[in-house]
């Protein structure tokens, strides 16, 4: 049974991706919900892939679901679809876009195509990841939450400046020459 092994590029960062294997024989709806495993999304909007060229140029469509739209040719529908039919070259390319409101794209490129599975492996599966993967949602992680905190407990705001903050050079230049005049009748009271 042939293995697939495409590489699924976030569209604004193709140093983002992620590697996914999948039998020939499994179908597109799997490989739509290892796409979104592997970049943590959820599965609660619409979806579709499109056959494509080496210039990212979109074909045939292959739908979650037929939705309410003017179609060219009606598309092939995930579920139904099995992934081993629409490879037709080694390179085989798919655009893949997910939630139609915030339209996040997805390129879809066959990488390897090995013969044996992995014993060890449930398919489809994510086998590499490289990236932080964008959030959903907005922010996302550890870092982000602690930044929030941050900015919370120090005011880093971009208005903060307008609470009573100056901007350097205003109130900070007379300031130092404040403490350097302060230091140097020091200085003159030590000697004597």
């Amino acid at each position: 049974m042939a293995i697939l092994r495409f590489r699924i590029y976030w569209e604004d960062d193709d140093s983002v991706y992620r590697d996914i294997a999948i039998k020939h024989t499994q179908n597109f709806n799997d490989l739509h919900l290892a796409i979104l495993k592997s970049f943590e999304f959820d599965s609660m909007h619409k979806a579709t892939f499109y056959r494509s060229n080496d210039n990212w140029l979109r074909g045939r469509e292959i739908s979650l679901e037929k939705y309410e739209k003017d179609y060219k040719v009606e598309p092939l529908i995930m579920a139904d679809t099995v992934i081993g039919t629409e490879i037709s070259n080694p390179n085989q390319k798919f655009i893949y876009e997910y939630d139609f409101n915030k339209f996040w794209h997805f390129m879809v490129e066959l990488i390897t195509v090995d013969k044996a599975e992995n014993a060890k492996l449930t398919y489809p599966c994510s086998i590499r990841t490289e990236g932080i993967a964008p959030s959903q949602y907005g922010t996302k992680g550890l870092v982000d939450s602690r930044l929030a905190e941050m900015e919370e407990k120090y005011d880093l705001r971009p208005d903060a400046l307008s609470d009573g903050y100056s901007e350097e050079g205003e109130d900070g230049e007379a300031a130092d020459a404040d403490t350097e005049e302060e230091s140097s009748v020091d200085e003159a009271n030590d000697g004597f």
